[in-house]
């Protein structure tokens, strides 16, 4: 399979998806069920990747967790009111241990999985939980070392943090998984990166999974970072990604690791090894609907760009559809989807879903298909798919005011891109919801003499423009509010 410089991923949430195969079939599907034709319309879709959420083995603890739960159970109730107790099968990130969940298949269903994504050149990408395991993984009773200890006291003054639990060598106090801003996750024990045998156990584990996928979606990877750990367990331990990461390449140079980060770290995983590391913060700029911050955004360093996977939404966020009106929607979805970088499709976003679903539930009802979004969806893929927008150079695109006084000139988002083949396009959003002018800077050098078309790509515009025109004042656009183009550019 060739590597493509700037792919697309789509997420499955897999235990759900293969219940409603079950339904639509009467048979209870594992992975080999999965029918050829989906998987072949991800591939004419312009995927580049798969992401399976959410296939690994869980307990019975951690279900019964997520069955009485009553915060989670709310949260069941306001997506899925006539859900029923057999729906909730326990979250996806309390592991018991990195073999295929047994309701999934067995290990050869997994494989074949694979190759047959393969054999149609798609990657599969998987999740690893570096923080926490289930409350009863294997490792709880043969190695409670392994684990961040507490004492009666933590107990007492921290319930929220902490469980007493009865193991072999008797009652122990161990904390729940958590990140330092908010209270245990409740089905979950928090790993001790301060002993150098649970961190060399752990490299064991991504060696062992390496072998069945192509990448790994590292749940959030940030937690395990030296300065983080010790802000949240006083503990001081050695780094862990580099040795991770490097381990792992050694006997497989191109696997492939993608961060979920937060909190402005994610320059510092990429140096550590990630590939690829969330972006966050562009998602929160055009959720708050702010131009310049989004084009600030990118002012970032190139390198930093090509290594940040850019989404509207994915299993932690509200559903892109219930957060940005259609018309916005649009817009946000150019401005993700065409910079640089990997680009992260959730299952059902193509569709315009509006309900999240929950990594407790392994059931959840159709949703209604909003027409237009699909079709928006599938035009933008169709270009996305081509060359240019994924093996070609991108920056950022420098806009001026259209006359004197004009603000509104700021309120434009543009990029460029140009491949080998000397394609050429540009891709400009009014991120505003008035209507604004500008003049785009030419990033490429016109000719004077010379007529140049720009041919919208999502639209029926065509311009002609002459090159002297563009050269000393660039291209004049006007664009109603959230409106946008994709432009073919070329010499008449």
């Amino acid at each position: 399979m060739n590597d493509i410089a700037f792919p697309s991923l789509y997420q499955i949430n897999t235990r759900v998806w293969l219940n409603q195969i079950s339904q639509k079939t009467g048979n209870k599907a594992s992975l080999d069920d999965i029918p050829d034709r989906e998987l072949d319309e991800l591939a004419d879709l312009g995927f580049d990747w798969v992401y399976f959420l959410s296939i690994w083995q869980i307990g019975e603890v951690g279900r019964n967790i997520s069955r009485s739960n009553p915060q989670w159970l709310e949260e069941y109730r306001e997506t899925f009111p006539e859900f029923q107790n057999e729906d909730i099968c326990g979250s996806g990130f309390a592991i018991t241990s990195y073999t295929l969940n047994s309701n999934l298949g067995a290990l050869d269903s997994l494989l074949r999985l694979r190759d047959r994504l393969h054999q149609r050149g798609l990657k599969l990408m998987l999740d690893f939980v570096p923080n926490h395991t289930a409350i009863d993984s294997a490792w709880v009773g043969e190695h409670p070392e392994y684990y961040v200890g507490g004492s009666e006291n933590d107990l007492r003054e921290q319930p929220q943090n902490y469980i007493k639990l009865s193991l072999p060598r008797g009652e122990t106090i161990l904390a729940y998984g958590r990140d330092p801003y908010f209270s245990g996750w409740v089905d979950t024990l928090q790993l001790n990166y301060g002993n150098p045998a649970l961190q060399s156990a752990l490299i064991d584990e991504l060696l062992k999974i390496s072998q069945w996928c192509d990448g790994l979606r590292c749940d959030m990877a940030m937690l395990v970072l030296p300065e983080i750990f010790k802000q949240t367990w006083g503990v001081a331990i050695e780094p862990f990604w580099k040795k991770a990461i490097d381990r792992v390449k050694e006997g497989s140079p191109d696997f492939t690791f993608m961060g979920e980060v937060y909190w402005d770290l994610e320059w510092k995983l990429q140096q550590q090894g990630f590939d690829y590391t969330y972006d966050k913060r562009l998602y929160d700029r055009l959720r708050d609907r702010h131009a310049r911050s989004v084009k600030e955004h990118f002012w970032a360093d190139l390198n930093y760009q090509k290594k940040s996977t850019r989404f509207l939404e994915n299993h932690d966020e509200p559903r892109a559809a219930s957060i940005f009106p259609e018309r916005i929607h649009r817009a946000a979805a150019l401005i993700s989807f065409f910079c640089s970088g990997m680009r992260f499709f959730h299952q059902g976003q193509l569709q315009g879903w509006t309900k999240k679903i929950s990594v407790h539930l392994c059931r959840f009802p159709e949703q209604p298909t909003n027409p237009n979004l699909q079709e928006f969806y599938g035009q933008i893929l169709e270009v996305l798919h081509q060359d240019l927008f994924r093996n070609g150079e991108w920056h950022l695109l420098n806009c001026k005011p259209a006359w004197s006084d004009n603000w509104t000139w700021d309120c434009f988002v543009g990029f460029a891109w140009q491949n080998r083949e000397g394609q050429k396009a540009i891709v400009v959003v009014n991120y505003a919801g008035n209507q604004s002018q500008c003049f785009v800077h030419m990033p490429w050098d016109v000719t004077s003499k010379l007529k140049y078309v720009f041919k919208d790509l999502v639209g029926s515009e065509s311009y002609i423009r002459n090159g002297e025109e563009l050269a000393n004042r660039g291209l004049y656009l006007d664009l109603p509010p959230w409106g946008y183009h994709i432009f073919k550019f070329h010499e008449e």
